[in-house]
């Protein structure tokens, strides 16, 4: 402000904030029309920058895509928490809530969330920078994430964050720390023990094409002054940072030339800036208001050893590459982004390889307090048993689907289970009002509970279904036993039957008196399907015929008998056919008395509180079927499944679906942020297990849709029937030829003469 004052100054450059120009243009109406080249990354919308700067041009990159990037890195490695750091210095990132609002969204686009925030002001302001930071991260210490982003700091800064956690261990094995652009971009410029205090750390920075004409020689340049002014340095390669400084003031020289030469009036300075061999150097477009018009590439680093490795290049338009060479093959191409194998070989904080989880059991966590019904009708779901020596146990299909589904999630749950004496919606308000942390059981999700509590996806799909005892009847229809098999299979058999038949006659009727007529023929046709044929077989050729076509008999005749009996024996109706005969007779039903169903019999299907009988074992029900205490009981789903696979054999049957539910899931009190986590564990378990089960089931379920018995499974065996028979029949007209030869050759010649 004090050079504007006293001398013309032509433009200014530097690390200047918006903010900052704005406040000095207010002061000194000289900065106002001044060309100032801000060398900072910007942050907010241009539409929100003053008026009072027209000339006001930024260097650096949107802080917009840094976010992106940060984003971005967290969803690759799906951490759902993160900790926010940040050096609160007065400028647009702090001041504005803009950025942490994007930030947060960015986050919640990739499934993540920020669960604290830690700012530090400037080291400036700091009387004890080392201290102040130590006992800050020790507040972290004791928190449970270990997902810790810097999202602005400066070098120093950042030095002093990592030294200090490595120090109180939140540099160890588990823990994630991602470092931004302004820090990355200096690494090539530190000493060893800042390097020492970030192995494994993940950090972005901007890339630059080092191939041009321009950029080698600046490179050239600069080494050779560096290292004249600073020998002791070890680095002596130029940042991106005194990359953008270089062309900033290249590009102010030469429109500076122009203007001695009087090829342009002052007025014009800031566009002569822009429209020079700026653009080309950079290889960056501009706009109007000396704003990038393209997204930044960022290289994407990891620390390691005595420099870092550079993992993959990153933009937002694109997503992650390997290498600069796919990363224009997919700009070229427009492809998607398709990052698997880009981060195979990350070493992490405490030469860790595996992707951390990104949270860790903290001792000011608490266990979470699970209830379990204890009283539950279906063991097979939840089973509490108390035992001297071991103390109580709890197992069931409910409790193991719950372990394997916590062992998928990306960081440590500990909990404990809690048995639960009272009833299912008792249990349910336990956890809405937070005395319990979640319940965990054969609990069903239904409406009324939706507005007290939130339920996980469910792992068991469910309806409300009534079992009632069966009534057999005998089957009238008069031609139900043809059914037994297919018209294909009918119609194969029987022309089988009639050719076998044929070709036994024609090689026994000279040898055998008993099989000469065709009347015996048909005879013997009926008698050998009940093994009853008294006509003996004399040649050794027939039997070859005879024997595997009663080998085929008697399988087709068991096959018929169980097929028959499938169909006839076993039919069987309902002694109920609806609710509405239930209530019109008076008719006392029984449930689960701890379950909802009460509440849905008496409210919903009207049924009187004095005909619902409460049964609390699954044991007492076929006796209260027996003792006509119940005419039908009403299970949810999966509980008559377990109930008529022990009990069927005692004629219960199921009637259908009186209602459809949304199935059995876990429970949690509401905006519970467990709810999608435990979910999506749930369905990736599912997903990953539902082919096989839909593999196997398919299988086994081959065949069962039609009771009807089909030619497919008996193929085989009159193939090898056929083939026996055509051999055999062949084989005897050959010899009848060979035999009645000389007979023949005498017929043709009196038939010739």
């Amino acid at each position: 402000m004090d050079l504007s004052r006293r001398n013309q100054v032509l433009a200014i450059v530097g690390t200047i904030t918006h903010n900052e120009a704005t406040i000095a243009s207010e002061l000194n109406d000289n900065i106002k029309n001044t060309p100032i080249l801000s060398l900072t990354s910007f942050a907010g919308r241009q539409e929100l920058l003053s008026p009072r700067l027209p000339h006001f041009i930024q260097l650096g990159d949107d802080i917009n895509h840094h976010i992106q990037c940060i984003a971005a890195i967290v969803g690759e490695f799906r951490w759902k928490k993160v900790t926010v750091i940040y050096e609160h210095n007065n400028d647009d990132f702090s001041s504005d809530p803009e950025i942490i609002l994007c930030l947060s969204n960015s986050l919640k686009l990739v499934g993540s969330e920020i669960e604290s925030h830690l700012a530090f002001p400037s080291l400036s302001t700091l009387s004890d920078a080392e201290s102040t930071i130590e006992n800050e991260l020790n507040k972290l210490k004791r928190k449970s994430n270990r997902v810790f982003l810097i999202v602005r700091s400066s070098l120093e800064l950042a030095n002093i964050i990592c030294e200090k956690a490595k120090q109180i261990g939140l540099m160890e094995k588990g823990s994630v720390w991602i470092i931004p652009d302004e820090v990355a971009g200096l690494l090539d410029s530190v000493n060893s023990s800042v390097i020492f205090n970030m192995q494994g750390v993940v950090g972005f920075r901007t890339h630059f094409i080092e191939m041009n004409k321009a950029f080698r020689k600046f490179k050239f340049l600069f080494r050779r002054k560096f290292a004249l002014e600073y020998p002791e340095e070890d680095s002596v390669n130029p940042s991106n940072f005194a990359l953008q400084a270089y062309y900033a003031a290249k590009a102010i020289a030469e429109a500076a030339n122009k203007l001695s030469q009087g090829k342009f009036r002052l007025e014009q300075f800031s566009e002569k800036i822009l429209s020079s061999k700026f653009e080309r150097l950079s290889a960056k477009t501009f706009s109007k208001n000396g704003q990038f018009l393209q997204s930044p590439t960022f290289n994407i680093i990891n620390v390691i050893g005595k420099s870092y490795r550079e993992l993959a290049l990153w933009s937002s338009t694109l997503g992650f590459s390997k290498n600069i060479v796919r990363h224009q093959v997919m700009e070229t191409t427009n492809a998607t982004n398709d990052s698997n194998g880009v981060f195979s070989t990350v070493y992490w904080p405490g030469d860790f390889q595996s992707v951390p989880k990104g949270w860790i059991h903290s001792n000011e966590d608490r266990s979470l307090k699970i209830g379990v019904p204890a009283n539950g009708v279906f063991t097979q779901f939840v089973n509490v048993t108390h035992d001297s020596r071991n103390g109580t146990l709890i197992t069931g299909f409910s409790i193991g689907v719950f372990k394997v589904v916590v062992e998928r999630l990306p960081y440590d749950l500990q909990y404990k289970f809690i048995p639960f004496n009272g009833s299912y919606d008792e249990m349910v308000y336990q956890v809405y009002n937070k005395t319990l942390d979640a319940a965990v059981g054969d609990t069903a999700i239904v409406e009324y509970r939706y507005h007290l509590v939130d339920f996980s996806q469910p792992y068991v799909e469910s309806g409300l279904q009534m079992v009632v005892t069966e009534q057999p009847v005998k089957s009238k229809e008069t031609w139900m036993f043809l059914d037994a098999f297919t018209k294909e299979m009918w119609l194969m058999i029987a022309a089988m039957h009639i050719f076998v038949g044929v070709v036994i006659w024609l090689i026994e009727r000279e040898a055998n008196p008993d099989l000469r007529g065709f009347g015996s023929m048909l005879w013997f046709l009926v008698t050998v399907l009940f093994y009853a044929h008294r006509e003996p077989i004399r040649k050794p050729l027939a039997q070859v015929v005879l024997t595997p076509w009663l080998f085929a008999i008697f399988i087709v005749t068991n096959s018929f008998t169980a097929s028959l009996t499938s169909i006839t024996i076993s039919q069987v109706k309902p002694s109920v056919l609806d609710i509405q005969t239930l209530k019109e007779r008076n008719s006392p039903v029984g449930c689960n008395g701890n379950s909802f169903i009460v509440k849905y019999l008496t409210d919903v299907l009207k049924f009187k509180p004095e005909n619902i009988r409460k049964i609390n074992s699954m044991s007492d029900y076929p006796a209260a079927f027996e003792k006509k205490e119940i005419e039908a009981a009403f299970f949810v789903a999966p509980h008559a499944k377990v109930f008529l696979a022990k009990y069927s054999c005692k004629g219960f049957i199921k009637v259908g679906n009186v209602f459809r539910l949304g199935g059995f899931g876990f429970v949690f009190p509401k905006g519970s942020s467990l709810v999608a986590d435990i979910s999506e564990a749930l369905l990736n378990m599912i997903e990953k297990s539902e082919s096989k089960v839909n593999c196997s089931s398919s299988e086994s379920n081959k065949g069962k849709d039609n009771s009807s018995i089909g030619l497919p499974p008996f193929l085989g065996l009159f193939s090898i029937c056929s083939t026996f028979a055509i051999l055999a029949l062949s084989y005897h007209m050959i010899c009848l030829l060979v035999k009645n030869v000389e007979t023949l050759r005498r017929h043709t010649i009196l038939a010739l003469t």
